[in-house]
């Protein structure tokens, strides 16, 4: 070929890539990026779709350690026993993933949770026990006496179901039953996709719903010495060390996993966080929980990590006198409400009189309040969110009381 023809070929050889290149620059990014051989084989033939069509979800499969260790999407989305397939782009897949999954590689992990109030007591405390089968209701009731074998929370009704779907139920639903027999949510805790023990022990993943007047626990950490130091020094923590590995050196500021479910320093991790607590301190007029010394000696080790005994003991005396005497007032209201009710004088349907809300704020805004803080370390929340409106609460109640029955004495 005469050298003129070699040269002009080559130019519009390169003319063509260079007007490629601009053309495919213009075109949109979901379009033109395609995912590389690596980040297939790391999440598996999934991603091909789904980077483009929900990038976050394939971003926050990198960063789990499933995805480290070689676990794919189809892995977690196989069609475990008592659940309906789906066919998706020639896969059958599980697109509703829950403990059946889950226990597939943490079997003993699912065990330990089905024992804690996080399972179908927490969904009881809605719903009743209607939505679970008796079996279910007999092994909750077993570890959890008194909290699944219940009536729908009367509130539910008078709220209504809007209000119950998108609040109660949205914390709760931690323990509602699933349709392939088991229950709860891991993903509550764990967050879909990231499955991170990092984000699990963060604060503000359990002050998703530990928060509010009558779950204050959020608030109380936020305000603890705990928390004050958690702020200051959360970036120096090893949040990610591996549950079973876990020590003071990678959690030297404690979260409310660290106390309630971690192994720290080999005592042994736990998905119950119940396990270590002594007191019902949610009920309304607060009892010791079954086993509650071994529970107690389980939570004082624990705070002997980093505490003296001699400290451990006091803050334990001084918050058994806090239940003690806010029992003592909850228990003066009580007599009071129990007496009208006897007399007749509460009427109708439950919370249709403005007395009956002021003795549940007082035990179960105000109570809870005081109880929690004072073995969190919440000052502020044992006097002035706790037993402040506490006693301010029972003086209005006697009043009223008196108002009561004034008024049907005289015949109104």
């Amino acid at each position: 070929m005469h050298f003129r023809g070699v040269f002009i070929a080559i130019a519009m050889a390169t003319a063509m890539i260079v007007a490629a290149y601009l053309v495919n620059s213009r075109r949109p990014r979901v379009v033109v990026e395609q995912p590389s051989a690596a980040l297939i084989r790391a999440s598996g033939k999934c991603a091909e779709c789904h980077r483009n069509a929900q990038y976050s979800i394939v971003h926050e499969f990198e960063m789990s350690v499933h995805a480290r260790k070689g676990v794919n999407c189809l892995d977690c989305h196989q069609v475990a026993a008592g659940q309906q397939g789906t066919n998706h782009n020639g896969f059958v897949i599980n697109t509703a993933v829950t403990p059946a999954n889950c226990r597939t590689c943490h079997e003993a992990i699912y065990q330990q949770f089905l024992h804690s109030r996080h399972a179908a007591a927490s969904w009881a405390a809605v719903a009743g026990d209607k939505d679970f089968t008796p079996e279910q209701v007999a092994f909750g009731e077993h570890y959890q006496p008194g909290a699944v074998k219940r009536p729908p929370n009367a509130l539910t009704t008078l709220e209504g179901a809007a209000a119950t779907t998108s609040g109660c139920a949205s914390c709760h639903s931690v323990g509602r039953p699933n349709p392939d027999g088991t229950i709860g949510n891991c993903t509550a805790c764990h967050t879909r996709h990231t499955s991170s023990v990092e984000l699990a022990r963060l604060p503000s993943t359990c002050g998703q719903c530990h928060l509010g007047p009558d779950h204050s626990q959020m608030e109380i950490y936020t305000e603890s010495k705990h928390g004050v130091m958690f702020a200051a020094q959360r970036q120096l923590l090893n949040l990610s060390a591996p549950p079973d590995k876990l020590t003071t050196h990678d959690m030297f500021v404690p979260t409310c996993a660290t106390c309630h479910m971690s192994g720290i320093n080999g005592t042994g991790v736990t998905h119950d966080p119940s396990e270590r607590l002594s007191y019902y301190l949610f009920a309304e007029v607060t009892k010791p929980r079954p086993d509650a010394a071994r529970a107690q000696a389980k939570m004082k080790n624990i705070c002997l990590q980093c505490h003296t005994p001699a400290l451990v003991d006091r803050v334990y005396r001084e918050a058994d006198e806090v239940v003690k005497s806010t029992n003592e007032k909850v228990l003066a209201a009580k007599a009071i409400m129990d007496q009208l009710q006897q007399d007749g004088l509460l009427k109708g349907e439950p919370y249709s009189q403005p007395i009956a809300f002021k003795y549940f704020d007082l035990w179960h805004y105000y109570g809870r309040t005081a109880k929690h803080g004072a073995f969190m370390g919440g000052a502020d929340f044992v006097q002035w969110h706790g037993n402040y409106p506490i006693l301010q609460h029972l003086v209005e109640i006697r009043a009223e009381a008196e108002q009561l029955r004034q008024e049907h004495a005289a015949g109104r």
